[in-house]
């Protein structure tokens, strides 16, 4: 129910295109419920909004918060193709100013629409689990790192008046370096 879903998850996609992302997120991974791994809603870098999932279900898009959260996709290759060589942890493509701008209309929108909705969280925030690397099974590296240190968290948080959510306790991270 809308009044349950207190929290917004934001998300890169680590994929090269939307197209990617949409047939990813298509895929079945879940056949008890016929439904795979995608967000409420995808931003593109010049600002274009999808909603691919209804406000009403729930979008399977962070451990834990999938229930009381939604889910924001910025179409940004991350990590992508090498999600866990432990050579390629650094992300380093910027988030370019439409699609924050892009963002920031839409939170302020969510905010209207879920009067709950209090907090927001980076997904590297929310799920924190370590793989073995594709490089070197020997050592360790973050299942996810989105959006990752080029997010403008400073900007997003003073424009939309969400709360911080660390389950640690950690403050926001700073963003990139102007």
């Amino acid at each position: 129910p809308a009044d349950a879903i207190d929290g917004v998850v934001i998300h890169c996609t680590e994929l090269p295109d939307l197209a990617t992302a949409r047939e990813y997120g298509e895929r079945v991974r879940y056949p008890a419920s016929g439904t795979g791994n995608a967000g409420h809603y995808y931003i593109e870098a010049e600002g274009r909004v999808h909603q691919w999932v209804p406000l009403d279900r729930v979008a399977h898009h962070v451990r834990a918060y999938n229930p009381r959260s939604i889910g924001i996709e910025l179409c940004n290759p991350g990590r992508y193709p090498d999600w866990f060589d432990s050579r390629r942890q650094t992300m380093t493509t910027p988030y370019p100013d439409a699609q924050v701008d892009a963002l920031i209309d839409l939170l302020h929108a969510l905010r209207g629409a879920l009067p709950s909705l209090g907090w927001i969280s980076g997904h590297e925030v929310l799920d924190t689990g370590r793989v073995p690397a594709s490089d070197d099974p020997g050592r360790h590296v973050f299942r996810k790192r989105d959006p990752g240190p080029m997010f403008p968290w400073p900007r997003v948080l003073t424009a939309v008046g969400l709360d911080w959510f660390d389950p640690a306790g950690g403050d926001p991270p700073a963003g990139p370096a102007d």
